[in-house]
């Protein structure tokens, strides 16, 4: 049932349209006197997921007695990482999700509605885990709290995404990346219907129908001056509200080009990328735009480390951003790999297939560690200084020299592509 929608491309929603929103959606519901938020990690820090997590716990009190962020693999939330997206909110209200040891199984799905719901690209059961605070179901209500946004993994992020996901357990994250990735990312960006969703949905309609999940779904695009404005707010306990955010963040989400572009700058914000694991959102979302032979140069001064996990990141430095056909045998030969099948996507994901080159200019990775994982380096400084994001303007520039170059501040917020391509 859909409770609340508010949604078109030149909506620009504030802080008070985000509570009245809330309230006509949460009076619908009645009385909880126990209700846990879910909403996604600082990673997801513009989503304004985190103003609707306080809006909550303004509407509920101290019946809101739990907020679970949905790191998934990601790296737990630090004090400050908090305080930054949730101000106001008390320390103690906050859970740490633990992927590997702290989830329960759910459901398990036969290997062959596996392969039927895959076009036959995987057949192997998978197992729905979903973390233990949920599992226990002590709370009246899980508010599911995201932003709908084209998705390299999902084709579309959010909905059940956020639950079975983010918070998710290392069976459940594993096989989904892996048969995202085998399935194709350039077939699944920015589809709503894809194999990962409708395995997902059946996973919703089999072992959560009867839970008391609410999802509250914005969508936001930067305005002419690259001020990101939240252009939709959709609430509702089933994909109708998906659905319906999900075309909106395709028409005002995705930036169709002409022609193919030669040289893509990317900036990494250094408080949201602090891995290629996340910031290979600049592969991700712009590998549909860059022409074969072309070029991509991320700025990352943030850049400390390969994976948001250990091992993840053992992964990544020992087999590299290879590419498809190598990292699918490197999977039938090791063992590391076939246990770390989400590090596996991850690599099949981040590499350009040979296409078009990817230039990290890293705050604190070297030379020697950006090459070792099949990556062109360049000195972060003397880029920042070409580079500059303070004087680039989202899209296209031609740089005094008379180099023309498409610069994106934000590769979180959007998709962009190459008309014939998408």
């Amino acid at each position: 049932m859909l409770l609340y929608e508010r949604g078109s491309a030149t909506e620009d929603l504030g802080p008070d349209d985000l509570r009245e929103g809330m309230r006509v959606a949460l009076d619908q519901l009645g009385p909880r006197q126990r209700v846990v938020a879910v909403p996604p990690d600082i990673t997801r820090l513009h989503s304004r997921a985190g103003d609707l997590t306080c809006i909550a716990r303004e509407y509920y009190g101290e019946r809101l007695t739990d907020v679970l962020p949905a790191t998934g693999t990601h790296s737990a939330m630090t004090e400050s990482e908090i305080s930054l997206m949730f101000p106001g909110l008390p320390a103690d209200l906050f859970r740490e999700h633990d992927w590997l040891d702290g989830v329960t199984d759910i459901g398990t799905v036969p290997a062959s509605t596996v392969s039927d719901l895959s076009n036959g690209v995987l057949d192997v059961a998978w197992t729905a885990q979903i973390d233990d605070l949920l599992a226990a179901r002590k709370h009246d209500l899980v508010l599911s709290i995201g932003q709908v946004v084209p998705h390299e993994v999902m084709g579309m992020a959010g909905y059940n995404k956020n639950v079975l996901i983010g918070a998710g357990g290392h069976s459940t994250i594993h096989k989904t990346h892996y048969l995202s990735a085998v399935y194709g990312i350039e077939r699944t960006l920015g589809r709503i219907d894809n194999p990962m969703k409708r395995l997902l949905n059946y996973a919703s309609d089999h072992y959560l129908e009867s839970w008391p999940i609410v999802y509250v779904l914005t969508v936001l695009s930067r305005d002419a001056t690259g001020q990101l404005k939240i252009r939709g707010l959709f609430i509702g306990d089933d994909e109708t509200c998906f659905i319906n955010a999900a075309r909106l963040s395709l028409e005002i989400n995705v930036e169709l080009l002409d022609a193919p572009l030669e040289k893509v700058v990317v900036y990494l914000d250094p408080g949201e990328f602090r891995s290629t694991w996340l910031g290979n959102k600049s592969v991700y979302r712009t590998r549909l735009a860059i022409k074969d032979g072309g070029q991509l140069i991320v700025l990352a001064p943030g850049l400390r480390e390969f994976g948001e996990h250990h091992e993840m990141d053992r992964l990544i430095r020992k087999y590299g951003y290879i590419g498809n056909a190598k990292i699918l045998a490197a999977v039938k030969e090791n063992d590391d790999l076939q246990q770390g099948l989400s590090a596996a996507a991850h690599l099949i994901h981040g590499s350009s297939e040979e296409r078009f080159s990817i230039t990290y200019c890293p705050g604190n990775l070297t030379a020697d560690e950006i090459n070792s994982v099949n990556y062109e380096y360049a000195e972060l400084a003397p880029m920042l200084e070409r580079y500059n994001p303070e004087i680039m303007t989202e899209g296209f520039n031609t740089l005094p020299d008379g180099e023309p170059v498409y610069f994106i501040h934000n590769p979180a917020v959007g998709l962009w592509a190459y008309r014939e391509r998408f």
